[in-house]
């Protein structure tokens, strides 16, 4: 089992960047491919990164290919998705999700492990 918390979100200006972090702690953190997820008010939870377990493979959503970057660091457990250009249709509430499996998925019930999530919100 592992634990998730993330921090990092907050307010932005459209145009602006934040990092979003996300630390993980319990079972071998290099044993899970890791995802970020967001949902906004009244939507569902949508796909929007994945990396593989050693960070070989990344992939993206098309609405954020080219502006988000996510990666990790297994020797400090920790998970990371640098956000440029924001926009604001990027204003949501994100989550790091951990998926015990050796493939990535972009599907939110395929990963085992959530954190509470953090909120990003994007002034126009």
């Amino acid at each position: 089992q592992v634990q998730l918390v993330e921090s990092g979100g907050g307010l932005v200006q459209a145009g602006g960047s934040l990092r979003l972090s996300c630390a993980a702690s319990g079972d071998t953190f290099s044993g899970y491919t890791m995802g970020w997820f967001r949902q906004a008010p009244g939507k569902e939870r949508e796909f929007v990164a994945a990396i593989t377990r050693r960070g070989l493979g990344t992939f993206y959503a098309d609405s954020v290919k080219g502006r988000f970057t996510i990666s990790r660091d297994n020797a400090k457990n920790m998970l990371w998705l640098q956000m440029n250009s924001l926009k604001p249709e990027d204003t949501a509430v994100y989550y790091c999700a951990a998926r015990g499996e050796v493939t990535t998925s972009r599907y939110a019930s395929e990963y085992l492990y959530w954190g509470q999530g953090s909120q990003v919100t994007v002034s126009s």
